[in-house]
């Protein structure tokens, strides 16, 4: 079993990738710009929908979480990605703390912790794992399990703040590399570290401060100004949003709002599905304007059943991680995901997350899931992984002009991934 690339692009976005292929002088050229001018963040996710006549980004994760799901021939990039961050972010760094998330449980997390701190290892750093909260530093140590099949574990210390800077074992790391989004609000022992004692990503990039409409609205701009280069429209890469802000779910508030716009994003819809000769039901997602984890995420196909909801329902989308209340909303277009793994006659829909660090698309996996349909939300319980091979197509597309080859439709795949990560380093630089 393995995940295969089972739909082609088609119509106007098999012309834009091929374009994009021909013209990969021009593409790479106005990257280096960008980047030049936006400083990309540390390290990045981006899941992506492949509809087949349109492929977007639905959600960009700036303390990514699933190193552990990258490919063995991606580490070598992933490594030399990591080196190029350092040397940008904290050049003089010889010791790293990572902050992880406080899932003391997830075991899956602890295996993604234990790869990144293999991969930071392997770029020449001391690294240590660390947190503040009791619950995670009662664990004393992690578990995980190393390319080679190999149980290793990584002792968990306790992150002590003094004069304005953080301790780890009596130590004072160069760099605190948090794996932490913050959802609930940054704690005070990571706010005005001293300047000697570099931050990574910023607490500006925490759930506690970033909004997906922001995002969004940045990466619609950032789509428009790339398909300008080609002369292609942007809806074929860029998902149409709203917002809606005094939500309460439980309490039936915002209700108007949310029929308004899940009302005007089908009609937009609607409209490009007419233009381009798309014979598919439209849908939106409307998720919570913070936060990660699939959580707060509820696909919607007609505008009344918002009023319909049940209480289960309700409940679901009033809560977010760690218990955060949910009252900011994004309608967003929902894109249909045609990609499948068949394992056993079972076809399972499959969505690819990629993964980069400074710039660089380091590798990626697909996200499958069994139990949903092509118009549903796959980061639930009952998910699974499987690598992408980004090894031949991280950066340069092969030579042949065949644009349904994996190389070159991995090479698009990092390409829109870039984007979602410019307009991410565009949101840190504001």
């Amino acid at each position: 079993m393995g995940p295969q690339l089972k739909a082609n692009l088609c119509g106007e976005l098999r012309n834009f990738e091929t374009e994009v292929i021909e013209k990969r002088s021009v593409v790479e050229h106005w990257f280096r710009d960008m980047f030049a001018k936006y400083k990309p963040p540390f390290y990045s996710s981006v899941d992506l929908r492949n509809a087949c006549f349109k492929i977007s980004p639905v959600d960009t994760n700036l303390f990514p979480a699933g190193f552990n799901n990258i490919g063995k021939d991606d580490r070598r990039t992933t490594v030399q990605a990591f080196m190029n961050a350092i040397e940008r972010h904290c050049p003089h760094a010889e010791t790293v703390l990572i902050v992880p998330e406080n899932h003391t449980r997830n075991l899956y997390y602890h295996q993604h912790i234990g790869h990144l701190h293999g991969l930071l290892s392997n770029v020449g750093l001391k690294v240590t794992v660390g947190s503040h909260e009791d619950s995670f530093c009662q664990l004393k140590e992690i578990f995980f399990k190393n390319i080679e099949g190999q149980t290793i574990s990584i002792p968990v210390l306790r992150v002590s703040r003094h004069d304005g800077s953080l301790y780890v074992d009596g130590k004072k790391p160069d760099l605190i590399l948090l794996n932490n989004d913050f959802s609930s609000g940054i704690p005070a022992e990571y706010r005005e570290l001293n300047s000697d004692q570099k931050l990574a990503p910023c607490l500006e990039s925490s759930w506690a401060i970033r909004k997906k409409s922001r995002h969004f609205k940045l990466y619609s701009e950032t789509a428009k100004e790339f398909a300008g280069l080609f002369d292609a429209d942007d809806w074929l890469i860029s998902p149409v949003n709203r917002r809606c802000t005094n939500v309460s779910f439980k309490e039936k508030k915002g209700e108007e709002c949310l029929v308004r716009n899940v009302t005007e994003v089908l009609n937009e819809i609607k409209k490009k599905y007419a233009e381009y000769k798309i014979q598919r039901n439209p849908f939106v997602v409307i998720k919570a304007n913070s936060g990660t984890y699939g959580m707060s995420v509820m696909t919607i196909r007609q505008p009344n059943e918002i009023y319909n909801l049940n209480n289960k329902q309700r409940k679901r989308m009033s809560k977010n991680k760690e218990g955060v209340t949910v009252e900011d909303i994004l309608i967003q277009e929902g894109v249909h995901s045609f990609e499948t793994v068949i394992d056993y006659n079972v076809q399972s829909v499959a969505e690819p997350v990629v993964y980069l660090v400074d710039n660089h698309v380091v590798g990626g996996f697909y996200r499958i899931h069994a139990k949903k349909g092509l118009d549903e939300n796959l980061n639930t319980p009952g998910m699974q992984f499987f690598p992408i091979a980004f090894e031949d197509s991280c950066q340069l597309p092969a030579s042949s002009a065949d644009p349904d080859s994996i190389t070159n439709r991995l090479y698009f795949y990092g390409v829109i991934a870039r984007l979602a990560t410019l307009s991410a380093a565009k949101e840190v630089r504001e």
